[in-house]
């Protein structure tokens, strides 16, 4: 038998790694189960970022090990299972099941294809320009993935393109990134378009800094909408989709549509569960309703109509291992949260770069709060542990504190696509099945670098001259 040295080196080196820092002395403001949950959790990312394991083979692996080793307790190393937005993406999977399944997925991708279909690029653009559009109705932007998705799968597959297909998934694998990441950017636009904002505004006013939503659309207008003007293109040029100009496309979608006739009774039931969701998700806030009860809600009509049945649900392995993944995730990055590590790694970072000049210190501070995200799977548990964090030491260290303030706020919002569990809006695309696990880091990390650039190199000024 040939061993392949590669791949065992690849396997070994996270153990190793996990070993290394475990047994390492525990750095001095930091409990042990703090320190030995950290040597868990980098040792799972790694495992995924090297090749080693599938992401849910690493992280049931750490799932396991947490609690074995006596690190945290078994219930809240299995508290995500609970977590409301987890459950919320498992939801949005089942739903965008029923929109192919009924026909109304076929018929929304006609539309599109017979509106925007001349190009790959068009269709891109006409998803982003939707995310941007609705985005501030949306204080959810896991809710707001939930509408996006059934979408730009149903545009996919109704253009041939399908996961399991070498060549023809590059189609679909780039229109659901561009999805992704355009809910991290459009998030960063509008001061309602994620619950993280509210949570940094809130947090910048204890600095004596007031935000209210048109103070935020002017500060982010420029940078953002440079960002998602040309983030199709940035997308195409790193993951070329394999189609380029279609011209007959619109006219056959056209003559295709007009051969469906009239909505079937399972596209209404669908349509109206679907359009009662979206009401839910952008009133709830006012009508204090529970945007994950409501797609139970959506999900319960679609089930007793049956538009789904539990067969239907059955054949979802894909969603399974997404929720299992999710959970762990979610539960601990929480604990290392809860347990005082995050904010410990941003005190003692951002004290390293003490005594630079206000502008070095401020792309400094930035960097590292981006680049830390790769420890989160939640916009508002990062905002919570560090935000205040990096803005104090940002305007103690001379950096005009409304430029401070907007840029770690913006980043809030687009450093969540630099990982594939970056935020729960991700995982509804990831679970698509278009892109592997390599090439959703890959592209998060250079996306997310555009996005980090644009808002240097152009937000920065515009910021400073709008809160002059």
């Amino acid at each position: 038998m040939t061993i392949n040295w590669g791949l065992l080196i690849r396997r070994v080196l996270p153990f190793a790694l996990a070993l290394g820092i475990w047994f390492a002395p525990v750095p001095s403001g930091l409990t042990t189960p703090a320190w030995h949950l950290f040597a868990i959790f980098i040792a799972a990312i790694t495992a995924v970022l090297d090749g080693a394991f599938p992401l849910l083979t690493s992280t049931t692996l750490a799932a396991a090990a947490v609690v074995l080793t006596g690190t945290i307790s078994a219930a809240k190393a299995f508290a995500g299972f609970a977590n409301t937005s987890v459950l919320l993406v498992v939801i949005a999977f089942l739903v965008a099941q029923a929109v192919v399944k009924s026909g109304l997925g076929r018929r929304i991708s006609l539309f599109m294809v017979s509106r925007f279909g001349r190009s790959s690029l068009g269709l891109a653009y006409s998803i982003v320009v939707t995310d941007a559009m609705i985005a501030p109705a949306f204080p959810s932007n896991t809710a707001r993935g939930g509408v996006l998705y059934p979408i730009v799968l149903s545009v996919a597959q109704g253009s041939g393109s399908r996961p399991d297909d070498p060549n023809g998934r590059r189609l679909g694998g780039y229109l659901m990134f561009c999805a992704m990441a355009s809910l991290a950017v459009s998030s960063a636009l509008w001061m309602t378009a994620t619950s993280a904002n509210p949570i940094g505004i809130q947090i910048a006013r204890e600095f004596g800094l007031e935000i209210g939503f048109a103070k935020w659309l002017i500060a982010a207008s420029i940078p953002a909408l440079t960002a998602i003007l040309a983030l199709p293109w940035v997308v195409a040029r790193l993951f070329p989709p394999g189609v380029g100009e279609t011209p007959d496309a619109p006219v056959a979608a056209r003559k295709a549509l007009a051969e469906l006739g009239p909505l079937s009774r399972d596209e209404w039931i669908t349509a109206v569960a679907f359009a009662l969701m979206v009401s839910g998700w952008v009133f709830g806030d006012v009508l204090k309703l529970n945007v994950t009860s409501i797609a139970f809600g959506g999900l319960g009509l679609l089930l007793m109509a049956n538009v789904l049945t539990a067969s239907d649900i059955a054949t979802q392995g894909d969603t399974l291992a997404t929720f299992l993944w999710l959970a762990v995730l979610f539960a601990l990055s929480g604990q290392l949260n809860e347990l005082g590590f995050m904010g410990w790694a941003g005190q003692r970072l951002a004290s390293y770069i003490g005594g630079l000049s206000w502008p070095l210190l401020y792309l400094a501070l930035i960097v590292i709060y981006v680049a830390i995200h790769y420890m989160f799977v939640s916009q508002s548990s990062q905002v919570l542990a560090l935000l205040g964090v990096f803005l104090d030491v940002g305007i103690r260290g001379g950096v005009p504190a409304p430029l401070m303030a907007f840029a770690l706020l913006f980043a809030s919002s687009y450093f969540s696509v630099i990982t594939p569990q970056g935020g729960s809006q991700n995982v509804i695309f990831v679970g698509s099945g278009y892109l592997t696990q390599r090439e959703l880091y890959r592209l998060g990390l250079l996306t997310t670098l555009f996005f980090l650039a644009v808002f240097m190199v152009i937000g920065t000024g515009w910021i400073l001259l709008v809160t002059k």
